[in-house]
């Protein structure tokens, strides 16, 4: 990992928020620079302003670069994007809001560039950052409009992995967003992210419910029967192993998410309430995409900022989560690029070695 000095992009998220804070502290253990080159997009006088208010953390020196093309190994690089001026901690502002988009936007032209080999985003006000031009309810659909497909948002921890069917939309709009096929759809781009960015040979997924107690044949609705269930029973078809639906409190309370390599959520609390208890430090990931994007799984924080009060550890694991993934891809690309030649590259390479073998040892 450390050979190839893996480029990650950090962005500042809103200003006013802890995303500053967390960064700082994550990037205070000089380790972090022998992992990977952190390239932060964000506002020096922000950089500067909370650099100030941590008392017992080692000050990052910020080395600053144009692009991520000229980031330094070894340095915390810093490419000046997103000024709102001397930030106002706790004060969600459009100011700071456009900000937060300006870094956003600048880390994803240098990844679509191939500057950058993953971005890692600390989080933005959902409000403060609507405009004309950015009308996006958060990074998730930001980064699908930006490289194309159809973004997935996944939890994931050391012993839990979640995917939502919907994300950022109303409860009201819940039942009417969920079909047949987004839910095999969404099987699909899982199991492939499970496979491919997880290591997991062959996942099994649990399914969860709509409705308080599955449905209960239908008694608490018929989504159960009518939708999640056949959408479970084609994506199997198709080579999914997917199980369900399971009612969520006996999925979670019950211990049974244990025996799942991933969970599908249908939609965004019904995931999320059950993984922050299990998992306070994890990490929110976009699957289904051709790069790589994480983040910490927590907001703004607005009632902390600027207190040296944020616990960092959800950013640390973000950003390993963005190094192992980009290695996993790398892997999975090699291990199954053009396997009859390699297998036939393999056979002529042992053929070779056993001629190399003294008499005794072929006999052997």
């Amino acid at each position: 990992m450390s050979e190839q000095r893996l480029k990650i992009g950090i962005t500042q998220g809103d200003p006013n928020g802890i995303g500053w804070e967390v960064i700082l502290k994550a990037l205070a253990d000089p380790r972090m620079t022998e992992l990977f080159t952190p390239v932060i997009y964000g506002s020096p006088a922000a950089a500067a302003f909370y650099r100030n208010t941590l008392r017992d953390t080692e000050p990052v020196a910020l080395n600053t670069v144009v692009s991520a093309h000229e980031a330094r190994r070894g340095k915390v690089n810093l490419v000046a994007a997103g000024d709102a001026g001397t930030p106002v901690p706790g004060q969600p502002t459009p100011e700071a809001g456009r900000a937060a988009v300006e870094a956003g936007r600048a880390a994803a032209r240098d990844l679509k560039e191939g500057l950058l080999d993953a971005v890692v985003t600390a989080p933005i006000d959902k409000e403060t950052v609507q405009s004309d031009d950015f009308r996006f309810t958060g990074h998730t659909e930001f980064f699908g409009a930006e490289f194309g497909g159809e973004p997935m948002m996944v939890m994931c921890s050391d012993i839990l992995r979640v995917g939502l069917v919907t994300k950022h939309i109303p409860v009201s709009e819940i039942s009417r967003s969920i079909t047949r096929e987004k839910i095999v759809a969404d099987l699909l781009t899982l199991r492939r992210s499970l496979i491919e960015d997880f290591g997991v040979v062959e996942p099994r997924i649990a399914v969860m419910a709509l409705n308080p107690h599955a449905g209960d044949g239908g008694l608490l609705g018929r989504e159960e029967e009518e939708i999640i269930r056949p959408a479970i029973v084609e994506a199997f078809s198709k080579g999914v192993l997917a199980f369900g639906p399971f009612a969520a409190d006996g999925l979670f309370a019950g211990g049974g998410y244990t025996r799942y390599d991933g969970i599908l959520a249908m939609y965004h609390d019904q995931g999320l309430a059950p993984f922050k208890s299990l998992s306070p430090d994890g990490v929110n990931f976009t699957a289904g995409l051709t790069v790589v994007r994480t983040s910490p799984d927590h907001g703004t924080a607005f009632d902390i900022a600027g207190q040296d009060k944020a616990d960092a550890q959800s950013m640390r694991n973000a950003l390993y989560a963005a190094i192992d993934i980009v290695q996993r891809r790398r892997e999975w690309a090699e291990w199954t690029s053009n396997p009859l030649p390699r297998a036939e590259r393999e056979k002529s390479n042992r053929d070779v070695s056993v001629k190399e073998l003294p008499q005794t040892e072929k006999e052997a």
